[in-house]
């Protein structure tokens, strides 16, 4: 049975003309393993969510280049990579209520699917792809510049915003290259009781490594997490070079 995908349009301000791509981009492969008997292989939203990655990063990317033509790679990579991080998808999801549209197994049902993180970030970014499919490029923009792009309304002060979480874009950019968990630890405390200083690392494995220091435990490892990431950057445009 079909979600109530009029209800989901509503929400989006978007009218498909074609609803099977609205609700294929709702069908997780957990239904779709249900229903084989009856539907093709690739009924479910993988595709589409391949397809709304890639517009995702080059509307995030054309949204930051525009707004700060004086940031310099390393800041832009920095933005990108929490607007397209699974962390911001799924918050957006839910503020969109995109769980109670989807079409689940039994099984991912009950192991509550409909609120998992990256369940819901890889259906939003079939949901893009979907609208970009139907209404064109136009209209996928302006839907994530509505609900993904909201926290750059103040474009002079991004960071202002609260926009990066340096820790938890790290841990994402880490597990997608297959690497171990950032770790933390303090390493060193100094200064009278009323100013201290705390001195955090940030590694990961045994190959990289960075210290911040900083007023608070959390502000440093925050520093020291955005170094990692430059570091993480570099290795990654290194890797890119012929």
């Amino acid at each position: 049975m079909h979600p109530p995908v009029e209800a989901l349009e509503q929400k989006l301000g978007y009218r498909f003309r074609n609803q099977e791509l609205l609700v294929r981009a709702l069908t997780h492969r957990s239904w779709l393993s249900e229903k084989s008997s009856v539907l093709p292989r690739n009924a479910d939203n993988e595709q589409l969510e391949f397809l709304g990655d890639s517009i995702l990063g080059f509307s995030v990317s054309e949204a930051l280049v525009l707004r700060h033509p004086t940031a310099h790679e390393g800041q832009l990579s920095q933005w990108k990579a929490h607007l397209v991080s699974a962390t911001h998808l799924h918050r957006c999801a839910l503020e969109l209520g995109l769980g109670d549209f989807l079409l689940l197994g039994r099984g991912e049902e009950q192991n509550g699917g409909r609120g998992r993180k990256t369940l819901l970030a890889n259906a939003l970014e079939a949901l893009i792809a979907a609208m970009y499919i139907d209404g064109g490029l136009d209209i996928a923009r302006n839907f994530i510049e509505q609900h993904l792009l909201s926290v750059l309304q103040k474009p002079d002060d991004v960071e202002s915003l609260g926009l990066l979480n340096h820790k938890s874009v790290l841990q994402e950019r880490a597990q997608a290259l297959g690497l171990p968990v950032p770790r933390y630890s303090t390493v060193e405390t100094s200064g009278p009781e009323h100013a201290k200083v705390f001195t955090v690392e940030a590694r990961i494995g045994n190959q990289l490594v960075s210290r911040a220091a900083g007023s608070s435990k959390k502000a440093a490892s925050q520093q020291a997490a955005e170094r990692l990431i430059e570091q993480l950057l570099f290795l990654e445009r290194r890797e890119e070079q012929p």
